[in-house]
């Protein structure tokens, strides 16, 4: 199963949807701190309501620690960025990649996008900056699901085994 990759969000709202998303999906999500703000932060709460609580979420302390244990699992490192060439949509996913977004402010730093496997992109109208980060984490992910049969079905049981 593809996994959520959050590297330093900045908007409790924008985490709280992913993680909503994520719990109802059953996708696991990491959390790269630090983040730029309180995690028990009250927006947070209010924007993934009562699934923030049914989220499987991990929290890393840096980006070591995430590359650390995302390399013991052996998934590939797959980084979404307005700065790649390639669409998500013609890319191959498989089921233990990590699906890497970065700050809604900046992005990840150029040492982080070194380290990636792949870069992707949503294409978008040119002489826009970004689309929200938890729009821009559905779209990827959906693809990532439609593609490795990872979407549950409708009584609770996932495609994938």
């Amino acid at each position: 199963m593809p996994r959520i990759v959050l590297y330093q969000p900045d908007i409790p709202h924008n985490t709280g949807a992913i993680l909503r998303f994520a719990a109802c999906l059953d996708i696991g999500v990491d959390l790269i701190e630090p983040a730029g703000f309180d995690l028990s932060d009250r927006g947070l709460k209010r924007a993934g309501m009562d699934y923030v609580e049914q989220a499987m979420l991990t929290r890393h302390p840096s980006f070591e620690t995430f590359e650390t244990a995302r390399r013991e699992s052996g998934g590939r490192f797959i980084l979404f960025t307005t700065r790649a060439s390639r669409a998500y949509f013609d890319f191959d996913f498989c089921t233990g990649d990590h699906l890497v977004f970065g700050r809604e402010s900046a992005g990840v730093p150029d040492f982080v996008h070194e380290r990636a496997d792949e870069r992707l992109l949503v294409p978008m109208r040119p002489g826009l900056r970004s689309i929200n980060l938890a729009m821009t984490v559905a779209l990827a992910t959906a693809e990532a699901l439609r593609q490795t049969g990872g979407f549950p079905e409708p009584g609770g049981e996932r495609t994938d085994g």
